[in-house]
């Protein structure tokens, strides 16, 4: 197993240089300089000499190669770099990143427990009201865009009833900040979760079935096991198994979609700031942002094959 472990540690290591370099590429290639953000128009067009001397001193003649690896070096080195607004990119970072990790923990936690609490619910009750209301619901919150239901809850709840904030993480004249946060965490983190629900329900109530139709199910009922131990204990279980895999593999979808939420409730976690670093040409925050978003989503994506490898030993054996 530790072998196993270590292998896709080290296979993280070429994705991640490979993404960092399609990234760095692609942003040189949009033609965005950096002295633009630096020195006034007028600079720019009466002092060349001197901007050519900036250029060269910030090594921005160098070839694009030479230029990558001297940013490697300096992020493994743990300098960032700075946005063009001057501030510094690691400080930004520690700021807003906890933020998209609140907004997608709590997503995840309220997501599992409603979306498996129904599933099962409907499984054992099958062809019943809550089964039939939650396939429903389950399609509509698969088939309706994220954004589309942030923006229908902010008209709701927020214009319309203005029960939730529809913006901001802390109002700024908050006298109890950790009610008011969860006031503005309240519209994001539902956003996020409805979608969520919709797979976990489906899954769980699919795998329940599956179980409660197996042998020995129907034998542990023959012996005259009371029928919530047989769910409990021989149904749940079970059942649990390939749901988890499904709610760990979720996370790198619910860490890419917490940068569109952020953006349609301006929630100040890390995926809005690479939006506005996108829409302002700010490409050492857009690199950096993306850098991490991607990690994100590989750490994740080991979690699953960690998590499969020890369920299913097969899967350790065909490595």
């Amino acid at each position: 197993m530790l072998k196993f472990i270590i292998k896709k540690l080290l296979m993280m290591i070429p994705m991640l240089l490979l993404i960092s370099f399609i990234v760095f590429y692609g942003l040189q290639m949009t033609g965005i300089d950096p002295i633009n953000f630096m020195v006034s128009p007028e600079m720019l067009s009466s002092n060349k000499e001197n901007v050519e001397a900036l250029r060269e001193s910030l090594g921005l003649n160098d070839p694009l190669i030479v230029q990558y690896f001297r940013w490697l070096g300096n992020c493994l080195k743990g300098d960032l770099g700075y946005s063009f607004d001057g501030s510094s990119i690691a400080s930004v970072i520690a700021v807003r990143l906890p933020y998209t990790f609140e907004l997608a923990g709590y997503s995840l936690v309220l997501s599992a427990i409603i979306g498996i609490g129904i599933g099962i619910i409907s499984a054992v009750r099958q062809n019943g009201v809550i089964d039939y209301v939650g396939r429903v619901l389950a399609v509509l919150g698969q088939a309706v865009p994220q954004f589309l239901v942030g923006i229908v809850l902010i008209q709701i709840f927020s214009i319309k009833l203005g029960w939730f904030p529809a913006s901001n993480r802390v109002s700024p004249n908050a006298t109890s900040p950790l009610a008011d946060a969860f006031f503005h965490l309240f519209l994001p983190v539902l956003t996020l979760t409805i979608g969520m629900v919709a797979v976990l329900m489906r899954y769980a109530r699919n795998t329940m079935l599956d179980v409660l139709n197996s042998d020995y199910i129907k034998t542990a009922r023959s012996k005259g096991i009371p029928e919530w131990k047989v769910y409990m204990k021989h149904g749940f279980r079970n059942a649990m198994k390939p749901v988890l895999v499904i709610l760990v593999f979720r996370i790198p979808m619910l860490v890419g979609g917490s940068v569109v939420i952020e953006s349609v409730f301006s929630y100040p976690g890390i995926g809005l700031t690479m939006t506005n670093a996108i829409v302002s040409g700010d490409y050492p925050v857009v690199l950096v942002t993306t850098l991490i978003i991607a990690a994100a989503m590989l750490i994740c994506s080991f979690m699953v094959d960690v998590l499969n490898a020890l369920l299913d030993p097969r899967v350790r054996l065909g490595e």
